[in-house]
């Protein structure tokens, strides 16, 4: 028996109780083997509903060993999942390619839908992104978006396909609004929110981050010296029971830099000020190289420098499905109650 497959038949049974879990929560998207806490670093397998998706990300996985790694999977679930496998190693982009061991069958490349929590999403196993179109490790604290948005405005901010959004109006806000400045982010959240018609419907705003939450903070839009700033929708001032930031590491345009190492306050000021006295703001921070004891003081204090003090806080941890050895997971989730 291979280091591999041992690893993975170790990882399988420690979620048991998890997935037994999960799908009684109406959830068949999670992760099956987190390869950098279990055994083969830069390896992840994911099921999204009726699809598996493997992943490498420091070095091609090779077929007999995928193969092998599906059956084992598909034998632990009692399920014939549709593979789909991503290599996104080197200088790899996830093309078919003549090797096998690319060559998806057809099936597995069509739309499809996943579950969570109860409601659909759509799932695409190749897109013209990088990434899988719900990240997983973001699940609880979209449960508890789910569980704590009723009756409430609520802002998500870097929506990407917006399931924050489809979580609050399932847990029944009187308005969702999700902020992106990707058109194809938002094309797939309105996709998902056409997958769950009984919802109340959600708006959409397509915009850089900065222009956009500087308006609803009342903030000016800076820009340099010399340099026209390109167009963005105009947007009146106003602040949001419930506020959700989950940006992404590092990203620049004309507006400013996203920088979650170095400059997270830019991007958290002006959301705590769209955010409603007494209302919530829930922030998140996935670089692993930022920990939670360096992150949440920081958090903290730019919040009291504000003249908006947190008056009490929480922590959401990512599910068992995204195991730590040293309990600091790279993706960190604070939720700030003013």
């Amino acid at each position: 028996m291979s280091s591999l497959h041992q690893a993975l038949r170790a990882a399988l049974d420690s979620r048991q109780p998890l997935l037994a879990e999960l799908h009684q929560q109406g959830t068949d998207c999670y992760r099956l083997f987190h390869g950098s806490q279990e055994g083969a670093p830069g390896l992840t397998a994911d099921r999204y509903g009726p699809q598996l998706l493997v992943q490498s990300f420091h070095q091609p996985l090779q077929l007999d060993a995928l193969l092998d790694l599906h059956a084992s999977i598909g034998e632990q679930l009692g399920l014939d999942l549709q593979l789909v496998y991503n290599d996104r190693s080197g200088g790899n982009s996830r093309i078919d390619r003549r090797d096998p061991v690319y060559q998806a069958a057809p099936e597995a490349l069509e739309d499809l839908i996943g579950q969570e929590w109860g409601l659909n999403y759509r799932v695409r196993g190749r897109h013209p992104g990088q990434d899988p179109l719900l990240f997983l490790d973001l699940r609880n604290a979209r449960g508890w978006i789910k569980a704590n948005s009723a009756g409430k405005s609520v802002l998500n901010l870097f929506a990407y396909t917006c399931g924050v959004g489809l979580c609050a109006a399932a847990g029944g806000a009187s308005e969702v609004v999700n902020l992106d400045f990707a058109e194809g982010n938002l094309a797939v959240g309105k996709e998902n929110g056409a997958l769950n018609p009984e919802l109340t419907p959600m708006q959409f705003i397509q915009s850089d981050y900065f222009p956009a939450i500087r308006q609803l903070a009342g903030l000016p839009i800076a820009s340099r010296r010399g340099h026209k700033l390109p167009a963005y929708p105009r947007l009146q001032q106003r602040q949001f029971d419930l506020v959700f930031l989950d940006p992404p590491a590092w990203a620049k345009s004309a507006f400013g830099t996203v920088d979650l190492l170095r400059d997270y306050q830019s991007l958290l000021k002006p959301a705590i000020l769209a955010t409603a006295e007494n209302g919530t703001l829930v922030c998140c921070n996935n670089l692993a190289k930022v920990s939670m004891d360096d992150w949440r003081p920081q958090v903290l204090r730019c919040a009291e420098k504000l003249g908006r003090p947190v008056r009490e806080w929480q922590q959401i941890a990512p599910a068992a499905d995204f195991p730590s050895r040293d309990g600091q997971p790279p993706l960190k989730t604070l939720v700030l109650h003013f």
